[in-house]
């Protein structure tokens, strides 16, 4: 799978831009602030239809500008998309595959897969446990049809369910109706919990060899899902807690509260390990999440890298670089000298200044 080009109008700095990308690894190097990212989450945005970083859509769209524009052109196997985006101030986005619009954004996932990693990513193992979550449903999204509609819906009535528990301080007579969320709260959240079970197992082995290459077989990577409830006992875990959750105005049990625990020999790097410990955890949870998408996919994902380089040593520079040599990637960095060191195989090369990407080969 490779991403042809990409067309964008009045979005975040770019009035008007057009790009057309190589095969394999495009660089786009430049100042900071002169948007670089924007280029990526761009990308990112026409496969998913959200922002890496959960940015809302009138964010996205140019200022004094009411409605923002963006247009992907994708190869998958020998069939060719087109995605158009539309970003409007104040409603909902229009999207549309091959000029016909579709209904739920969930029609897109699976034409474009991304693996998107900035330097925020080497800090999720010492982050607090959202940002662990956020790790695991931005690529099952992506992955399975099924589990974004469940976590969606989870979502939906988790919001539902905690507005009742407010309103229940002034409406006594609406107790009843809490055995409605409970169920759905359950239902919705056993099958989250089952996918996630499922894809931190396989994650699991792919990140014990990639780790072990990475500390030269020094230290043993296990990932460990930390579930705040199973999905068998989840039901009675939720009813359990009902009187707990209606003094504190929250739903306390459920797949919201689960996080993942990394362990370097035994030992929890997320309290105990060193920094160096840490990010190269994380760089290899990162190069194992690209090895899953293939499998399950039989496709190559796109990589999105975001000055990530600056922030790796040398070695796990190397590492990283000579790992993604088969698939389609983008990388954004100040400066070309950290390629050249490396000798590393550059195929195209734009200048981001303030609002402008020009091709310098």
């Amino acid at each position: 799978m490779i991403i042809r080009s990409i067309e964008l109008k009045n979005f975040r700095n770019y009035r008007e831009l057009k790009l057309l990308f190589d095969e394999k690894t495009n660089i786009f190097y430049g100042d900071n602030a002169q948007g670089k990212t924007n280029i990526l989450e761009a990308i990112y945005l026409s496969g998913t239809t959200k922002s890496h970083k959960g940015s809302k859509d009138r964010d996205m769209i140019c200022f004094g500008e009411e409605e923002g524009h963006l247009r992907t052109f994708v190869k998958k196997g020998e069939i060719d998309y087109q995605v158009d985006i539309h970003l409007k101030k104040n409603r909902s986005k229009g999207i549309a595959i091959n000029g016909v619009p579709i209904r739920k954004a969930s029609e897109l996932f699976g034409i474009a897969n991304f693996v998107f990693f900035s330097p925020e990513d080497l800090g999720i193992i010492k982050q607090g446990p959202s940002e662990r979550r956020r790790f695991l449903d931005m690529e099952l999204c992506q992955l399975d049809r099924v589990y974004l509609h469940n976590l969606a819906s989870y979502n939906r009535v988790l919001i539902q369910r905690n507005k009742l528990l407010k309103d229940l301080c002034f409406r006594e007579d609406l107790r009843d109706t809490l055995d409605i969320w409970d169920n759905q709260l359950a239902r919705y959240g056993s099958e989250i919990i089952e996918r996630r079970e499922l894809f931190i197992g396989q994650l699991g082995e792919i990140v014990r060899e990639i780790h072990g290459n990475l500390t030269g077989g020094k230290e043993k990577l296990q990932i460990s899902y930390e579930k705040n409830s199973s999905k068998e006992e989840l039901y009675s875990r939720i009813v359990q807690n009902r009187e707990r959750d209606l003094k504190l105005k929250t739903s306390s049990v459920g797949p919201h509260r689960d996080d993942l625990l990394f362990l370097a020999d035994s030992v929890d790097i997320r309290k105990f390990g060193s920094q160096g410990q840490q990010r190269t955890a994380a760089l290899s949870l990162k190069l194992s999440e690209i090895e899953l998408v293939k499998r399950t996919i039989h496709d190559t994902p796109v990589l999105l890298l975001d000055d990530v380089l600056s922030e790796l040593d040398q070695n796990r520079q190397n590492y990283l670089l000579n790992s993604i040599h088969d698939i389609q990637t983008m990388i954004t960095c100040t400066g070309l000298d950290e390629f050249v060191n490396h000798r590393f195989s550059i195929n195209k090369i734009f200048k981001v200044i303030d609002g402008s990407a020009d091709s310098e080969n």
